[in-house]
């Protein structure tokens, strides 16, 4: 008998499945793919919790490790790590709720909310680098939030991980500069449109072709996000005039009201003593 392609499919993703077997874990489900494996949903019978999975492929990645030497609020946690019966690795970690970065955007939030989550994803960025530690494949689909706001940065490269062609920097050995490179990707993503000239500066400094022309690091991107927040000159935008004019009245608008305010009394006291 001849099978169908959907069929065929179906047979091959049964085949597929992790055996977990001598395992903690009983599989739910698959949840995502991506380039290292494919992450499932599973219950751990010995605390009666949710987990997910992450399967990697048969060689190696030093991933698990990778993430589990970053303790941070915005880095999910490793519980365990081990090899499945067929000789592939995989670990475990805190099943996250919530949607994708892409999927978030996709609900309009506002400008202020969208600066809090780069401000979330680029503090995850910081703390790794200053444990030495690159992301290398930093973009949308690895960024997710919660169901209660929070911020996750997932799926942490190694070596082996060159990058996703629109957030990945042009130079062919990727550090720090590289991960700002696709920090700033991130934000231009996350922009509305039409957006602030100061964050598209603050995007396309970032995303400088010559790392050296970048920020030198996040928290220096981080800081003209911040100025720009406060409504003060950002660094990476040579504001005309006019800008700079309009964002004094903007910064200062109840100051202004009141020397009009002043002017204008003293303008009507004078007025009225002349009749």
């Amino acid at each position: 008998m001849e099978l169908s392609d959907s069929a065929l499919d179906h047979l091959r993703r049964v085949a597929a499945l992790p055996d977990l077997s001598g395992t903690r874990y009983e599989l739910e489900g698959e949840i995502g793919r991506g380039g290292m494996g494919i992450v499932y949903a599973a219950r751990d019978r010995v605390l009666d919790r949710r987990v997910a999975l992450k399967v990697l492929d048969l060689t190696p990645a030093g991933e698990a490790q990778l993430i589990a030497a970053l303790e941070h609020p915005a880095i999910v946690p490793v519980y365990e790590a081990g090899t499945l019966p067929d000789g592939r690795e995989f670990y475990a970690m805190k099943l996250i709720r919530g949607a994708r970065l892409d999927h978030y955007v996709a609900g309009q939030p506002t400008l202020a909310e969208r600066l809090r989550l780069i401000w979330r994803v680029g503090e995850a960025l910081a703390y790794a680098h200053s444990h030495g530690i690159i992301h290398r494949d930093l973009k949308p689909q690895n960024v997710m939030v919660g169901e209660f706001g929070e911020v996750y940065l997932m799926d942490w490269g190694v070596n082996a991980i060159a990058g996703t062609p629109a957030f990945r920097a042009p130079e062919v050995l990727l550090d720090r500069r590289s991960d700002i490179y696709a920090l700033g990707a991130l934000l231009r993503f996350l922009l509305p449109e039409p957006n602030p000239p100061a964050l598209g500066a603050i995007a396309a400094k970032a995303m400088s072709v010559d790392p050296a022309a970048r920020y030198p690091e996040v928290p220096a991107l981080l800081a003209d996000i911040e100025r720009f927040e406060q409504g003060m000159a950002v660094e990476a935008w040579p504001e005309p005039l006019w800008h700079r004019l309009r964002r004094f009245a903007s910064r200062n608008a109840l100051l202004l009201w009141l020397l009009a305010a002043y002017t204008f009394a003293k303008f009507l006291i004078f007025f009225l003593r002349k009749f």
